[in-house]
């Protein structure tokens, strides 16, 4: 099928979802969903109006709203939520996984958060602030509590006959493993199905289980994670407390996508996005602000490079060909920086440089942006030696591009490091710093050096 005709289809669906949600009929709706991917389904509810995704939930039941609120992004799904009142909301959330129910809260006003876990069940509400106390970035953030798990002491046919028994409520959770408990909940062993099915009845837990599993802590990082996951090929891991009972199991999909969720979250942070994630969709009023609260700190930082020029217009006056380089350099530079502001941030997420490690970066990035900066300062230096037939126009030029970038590189190197080493998040401080000293050091440089050699140049 063409794209065109993918198109035409998702725009019919859209037309169908609007036309059932302002008919305010939910069999329709209901039918609709039911037939979409669900991936398509982000992307419809985020085509509808505010007012249409906060009728939508309301036309559904608790369950069927749940199911909506699963297939959109959390951050989706919380401002569709923060619409309702916390009385109509708190039996949708109720009916959300553990983790998702977690996430989805988080994203919440502290007012609208607390209001709907006031209306939870107390056992569930408790569990869900458990769960929401985790720090983003490890096991705890992430896992949740829907599994599957017997006493040691149950036979194979007990056993058997308690998943017949609630088998509904299992096949919701993904079963691929059952835990094995001991007495006060401690985790004894892992119970694969294969081995469940080609048990004799009369055998217990305790004898057909993998024995001493490997277990992680509600604390380990998610990059800790996913190195278990790559060397053991496992498809969950047991979550335990300090007493070894287990608390919840993360699968390697939630791991991988918590990661990808970092990085994603690091990028829109370096590119002035802060906060929660920003959607099209959302309040023209709210993204103007967000964004405005970036841009309007990055006015003040860059009249700290405006008064560099400021104290050389005499020099610009004279030699005119400079002011056609000063943005060639402050940019040339910048990029330069900024590769090396992406090595580091990465490297910091995978734990693979250490904040302290100052001297072995700046050796590492000081030797590569003098190579680089030698060789853009070639070039750039011959261009304006071509362009206006001067040599000295071309040394200043080349010279300043040369110190500017290995200066950038420097920066945008150890920067993340030093805001790591002092608490403050690198992915939104980085990008800030970088800009401002790459534009005040080349300004700096190409009007200092052109000032020195200003009688070779006129």
């Amino acid at each position: 099928m063409s794209n065109h005709e993918d198109s035409q289809d998702f725009d019919l669906r859209l037309e169908q979802l609007a036309g059932a949600i302002e008919r305010s009929d939910a069999g329709a709706i209901v039918q609709l969903l039911g037939e979409t991917e669900g991936d398509d389904t982000a992307l419809l509810i985020d085509r509808l109006e505010a007012e249409e995704r906060s009728h939508l939930l309301q036309l559904l039941t608790p369950e069927q709203a749940a199911e909506v609120l699963e297939h959109v992004h959390y951050f989706q799904g919380a401002d569709i939520i923060e619409t309702l009142p916390p009385e109509r909301a708190a039996p949708m959330v109720a009916e959300l996984d553990s983790d998702d129910r977690a996430d989805l809260l988080k994203e919440l006003s502290k007012r609208d958060s607390k209001a709907i876990l006031q209306a939870l069940a107390p056992e569930q509400a408790e569990e869900t602030r458990r769960f929401m106390a985790y720090p983003e970035g490890t096991a705890g953030a992430i896992m949740y509590s829907e599994f599957v798990s017997f006493e040691a002491t149950m036979t194979v046919r007990e056993i058997l006959e308690d998943i017949q028994k609630h088998r509904e409520d299992y096949i919701e959770y993904g079963v691929q493993y059952a835990y094995v408990l001991g007495p006060r909940g401690a985790l004894l062993g892992v119970l694969p199905v294969r081995n469940l099915l080609f048990a004799r009845p009369e055998q217990a837990a305790s004898e057909i289980m993998i024995p001493d599993p490997i277990t992680i802590e509600a604390e380990t990082p998610v990059n800790d994670l996913e190195n278990i996951f790559e060397q053991h090929n496992f498809l969950g891991l047991p979550v335990v407390d300090t007493d070894h009972r287990l608390i919840g199991i993360v699968d390697r999909e939630s791991s991988t996508e918590a990661l990808q969720e970092a990085a994603t979250e690091d990028l829109l942070k370096f590119q002035g996005l802060m906060g929660k994630e920003e959607l099209r969709s959302m309040p023209l009023r709210v993204r103007s602000r967000r964004r405005l609260s970036w841009l309007s700190i990055n006015i003040v930082l860059n009249l700290i490079s405006a008064s560099v020029i400021a104290m050389h217009t005499d020099t610009l006056e004279a030699v005119i060909a400079l002011a056609v380089f000063l943005p060639i350099i402050s940019d040339m530079s910048g990029c330069s920086g900024n590769q090396a502001v992406a090595v580091s941030m990465r490297e910091l997420s995978l734990q693979l440089v250490s904040p302290r490690e100052f001297g072995r970066v700046f050796l590492k990035e000081s030797s590569v942006g003098l190579i680089n900066g030698v060789c853009l300062g070639l070039l750039i230096g011959a261009i304006a030696w071509l362009w206006k037939g001067n040599a000295m126009l071309g040394a200043v030029v080349g010279a300043a591009l040369a110190l500017n970038t290995t200066v950038a590189v420097c920066v945008g190197g150890l920067v993340p490091l030093l805001l790591k080493a002092l608490k403050q998040d690198p992915a939104l401080a980085s990008g800030p710093i970088l800009t401002t000293v790459t534009d005040m050091c080349g300004f700096l440089l190409i009007l200092g050096l052109a000032s020195l050699a200003l009688p070779y140049l006129v």
